[in-house]
């Protein structure tokens, strides 16, 4: 199992950090160990001052695919969530400076958490769903699908030649505006659809 992240998929979060708006989609890849175990806080790790919370929505892969169309992008994937791709952003500054890889910033362990997964046709529309990331009782992040550069689907496309996809893989789509920096005794909470997906001890 591969977990593929797509960067700088909507606008207002590219202006927020004041990054270039890409001409194409950014991925990044991290590793099965960055997977956070169910039940499991997030422990904030001792190399980073500026640990960074962006909730994303994700979606499982259900089968091989390769060079896959747009248009037949939605059979690849039967379930969707939100989850968070944790950036210790301190570190990620630096090596983006330097023009090095984002992996130990991005990709560290526990780097990548998910909520519970729902059938993809318990939504209205997918592709205009709100989401949003509630910190300590307040909505920090809040966005609709509709706002991707990429849509979902032509996310899964754009991976799919570059990296042949498997079932079990899960692609974060992307995070809106609002990423912030997370603190011992945060509670993180997620919500998809109205539905809250997920519930999180930082510590």
């Amino acid at each position: 199992m591969k977990i593929v992240c797509i960067g700088r998929n909507y606008v207002e979060h590219i202006e927020e950090l004041n990054n270039e708006r890409p001409s194409e989609p950014v991925l990044f890849i991290k590793p099965d160990s960055a997977l956070l175990g169910r039940e499991c806080p997030f422990a904030i790790p001792e190399f980073s001052n500026d640990i960074h919370y962006e909730i994303e929505v994700v979606v499982k892969i259900t089968k091989v695919g390769k060079y896959i169309e747009p248009k037949f992008a939605h059979k690849y994937y039967d379930e969707v969530t939100v989850g968070i791709d944790f950036t210790a952003r301190d570190m990620q500054s630096k090596l983006k400076e330097k023009g090095l890889p984002w992996e130990k910033a991005k990709a560290f362990d526990g780097s990548a958490m998910l909520g519970e997964f729902i059938d993809k046709n318990e939504l209205v529309n997918l592709y205009d769903t709100t989401f949003s990331l509630i910190q300590n009782g307040n909505i920090v992040q809040e966005a609709s699908t509709s706002q991707m550069i990429w849509n979902i689907d032509e996310t899964i496309a754009e991976v799919s030649k570059y990296f042949t996809l498997k079932k079990g893989d899960l692609i974060f789509t992307g995070t809106p505006k609002g990423v912030g920096k997370v603190n011992d005794g945060d509670i993180l909470e997620g919500v998809l659809a109205g539905k809250k997906l997920f519930r999180l001890n930082v510590k």
